[in-house]
C-alpha cells in the first residue's frame, strides 16, 4: 500500500522540495501545509499514515500540533524533521508520541528511510539520538522501547553476531552478505547508540538482553 504523508513546514521552498523528494520517491503527499493548526484539522479528513512535522512553526508548534494528532488518532505516526538537534527538543517530543526525529541536515536518502520506516511503525531517530531517547525511558523508569524499535531487523541480527565475537568476515559469511555490507551495519549500529567499538557494543547488547 502507498504511504500517505502529511507534510507540515513553514518555509514554502523547503516544503515543496520535500514535497517533490517525497512524491519521487513513491509517496502520496495528501497535504503541505505552513502550520500546526491547519496539520490538525485537515488531518482527519486527509488521513496521514505518516506527519513529517517541522518543530517550529508559527502559532501552535511543531511538538503542541503531534501532542493533538496523537490525541485524537493513536494510529497517527509524526516523525519530527527539524533544524535542531537539542535534547530537549527531541526528548519533548518523543514525550507526546512523535514515533522519530530527523535532523535537517540529514540526506535525502535518510529522509525517504526514516519515513519509509516510521510508516512502517519502527522509531526512526538521526544517529546520536536513539541513544538519547533510549535513556531518558530508563531514568524515567518507563518501558523502554525494544532495540528492534531503535535498530533495523538486520542490524540487530549482525549485533547478535559481533556480540559473540564473530569478526565481520565470519559474519558476512553467515548471512550471506558483503563483508562491507556487514561493516556499514556496524558503523550505522555505532552512531545510532553514540557508542564507540565492538566492546561498547557487546555491552549494550547483553544490557538489552539481545545476547546473554
Amino acid at each position: 500500500m502507498t504511504t500517505r504523508v502529511l507534510l507540515v513546514d513553514d518555509h514554502p521552498i523547503w516544503r515543496e522540495a520535500l514535497e517533490r523528494d517525497l512524491v519521487a520517491a513513491g509517496f502520496v503527499v495528501v497535504g503541505a501545509v505552513g502550520d500546526g493548526e491547519t496539520a490538525v484539522r485537515i488531518a482527519p479528513a486527509v488521513r496521514p499514515d505518516v506527519v513529517l512535522m517541522d518543530l517550529r512553526l508559527p502559532g501552535m508548534s511543531g511538538v503542541d500540533a503531534a501532542a493533538a494528532l496523537v490525541a485524537t488518532d493513536a494510529s497517527v505516526r509524526v516523525l519530527m524533521f527539524s533544524s535542531s538537534g537539542e535534547d530537549a527538543d527531541v526528548l519533548a517530543a518523543v514525550k507526546v508520541g512523535a514515533r522519530g526525529y530527523l535532523v535537517k541536515s540529514a540526506a535525502r536518502a535518510e529522509l525517504i528511510d526514516a519515513v519509509t520506516r516510521t510508516a512502517a511503525g519502527e522509531a526512526t531517530f538521526s544517529p546520536g539520538l536513539a541513544a538519547l531517547v533510549l535513556g531518558e525511558y530508563r531514568r524515567i523508569g518507563r518501558d523502554e522501547p525494544s532495540p528492534a524499535a531503535v535498530l533495523t531487523e538486520r542490524e540487530t541480527e549482525v549485533l547478535r553476531n559481533v556480540s559473540t565475537g564473530q569478526s565481520a568476515k565470519q559474519i558476512a559469511e553467515r548471512l550471506g552478505v558483503s563483508y562491507r555490507t556487514v561493516q556499514n551495519h556496524i558503523q550505522n549500529t555505532l552512531q545510532k547508540l553514540q557508542l564507540h567499538n565492538r566492546v561498547e557494543l557487546t555491552r549494550w547488547a547483553i544490557e538489552q538482553g539481545i545476547v546473554e
